[in-house]
């Protein structure tokens, strides 16, 4: 009896020394949650961000972190899918990550701004900070703002702004235009932003075609381009991404057809590849940053931050650094948790609210009404590489990209609709 009660204490503390000393986050650690595709149909594009992600935490933590604390990205994979993104939601906070970035999907980013907040909600001492580097359906920042959601981004209607802006003024020859998009959210509210600002801006202007397609789903694009070539079009309007849009190029070009292309997200993550010289002079794109910018505006620290990008991620790939704005957007995290002195969610979005940055390209500013981003906004064109200022191609292309158009941040910005309650 005595022996059974002795291996009975001996079993009871090796337990409680084993539950104790299990692993737990370490206390020198700041964790974002990386929630995007990682695979299927957009696996390309969550890993293309993820490396982006990757490669600024290695900046701040070479500098010695966020308030003496290594930042650790911690990848979740969404295959696009909303109802996973709360899955994968519940996973990180669940592992004490308070702190979340996505990107891809508006259908995904209005699932996590809803989750979010009813998690804030219901659990006041363990809240979540969402930080949103690519979702632009313009509710987010409107009518479905909220105090625990950023938006580091243009929305739709601030590039379709910009976009119609730039036709008015520069491309008089343009007649008729074409709409294609996805099938969801984001997609609609390019089209409807597309109508509307093209009729107010250009009556002249016919609206030839409207289309939308599965998110996703689409393997070959031929048909839509027949109807597109068949309409006449002089010019195409889209907000496709991923492969939706590298698919959709390449099958224009294997057309032969002879309309410009007006994009959101023409610049990488595959199109340029699926395009090579056919894009020459007809693919635009409305974007924050190109990697002709620093040779254009003679800014030499940002074309060796772009270069150590290329030779550390993407040597043996087709892989560019695209996304301007994550590099604002952590600059700008970094920043908050400085001001707030400590990783804890209100206080960093309260740093966050109405914060200005100068970025390279001009001051950049989070708008405390809406929790939206405000800074120049460019339209680029591609070119060949080694015309204008296109020093260095995208995806080994032998294309870059030249800047048609700069629109100032006080052009760019937009009224909001946002009621936001604030805890």
């Amino acid at each position: 009896m005595h022996m059974k009660k002795t291996l009975f204490i001996l079993f009871t503390a090796v337990l409680g020394l084993a539950v104790f000393t299990s692993p737990v986050p370490a206390q020198d650690t700041i964790r974002l949650a990386y929630i995007d595709p990682l695979t299927g149909a957009f696996a390309n594009v969550g890993d293309a961000g993820l490396k982006h992600f990757e490669y600024m935490a290695e900046r701040i933590n070479e500098n010695g972190g966020i308030l003496g604390k290594k930042l650790e990205i911690v990848p979740f994979d969404n295959k696009t899918n909303p109802k996973e993104s709360l899955i994968q939601l519940q996973r990180a906070i669940d592992q004490g990550i308070q702190f979340i970035t996505q990107g891809n999907g508006s259908s995904v980013a209005g699932a996590l701004i809803e989750a979010v907040n009813k998690h804030n909600k219901r659990y006041p001492d363990e809240r979540v900070l969402y930080f949103n580097y690519a979702a632009v359906t313009p509710a987010f920042t409107n009518e479905k703002c909220s105090f625990w959601h950023f938006r580091f981004d243009f929305h739709v209607d601030m590039k379709i702004n910009a976009i119609t802006n730039f036709i008015k003024e520069q491309r008089p020859d343009i007649k008729k235009i074409y709409l294609i998009n996805m099938d969801y959210v984001f997609g609609h509210s390019v089209s409807d932003a597309a109508n509307r600002m093209i009729k107010e801006k250009r009556p002249d202007i016919e609206i030839v075609g409207d289309t939308f397609h599965p998110l996703g789903k689409v393997k070959d694009f031929s048909p839509y381009v027949s109807k597109i070539q068949a309409s006449g079009a002089d010019a195409v309007i889209t907000g496709n991404w991923g492969n939706d849009m590298s698919l959709l190029i390449k099958a224009a070009e294997s057309a032969g057809l002879k309309s410009d292309f007006f994009t959101f997200y023409g610049g990488g993550l595959g199109t340029p590849t699926a395009v090579g010289k056919a894009g020459k002079d007809r693919i635009y794109q409305v974007i924050e940053w190109h990697n002709a910018l620093a040779i254009e505006e003679d800014k030499p620290e940002d074309e060796k931050f772009y270069l150590r990008f290329q030779k550390e991620y993407a040597k043996d790939s087709a892989l560019e650094w695209y996304y301007g704005r994550i590099r604002t957007m952590m600059q700008m995290v970094q920043k908050a948790f400085e001001e707030a002195g400590k990783a804890e969610p209100e206080a960093v979005a309260r740093a966050l609210e109405g914060m200005t940055h100068e970025t390279l390209y001009g001051t950049a500013t989070m708008r405390a009404e809406d929790h939206q981003l405000n800074m120049p906004l460019y339209i680029a064109k591609m070119v060949e590489q080694g015309t204008h200022d296109a020093k260095y191609d995208v995806e080994n292309t032998g294309m870059g990209w030249t800047t048609v158009g700069r629109v100032e941040a006080e052009d760019v910005v937009m009224p909001t609709t946002c009621d936001m309650k604030r805890p």
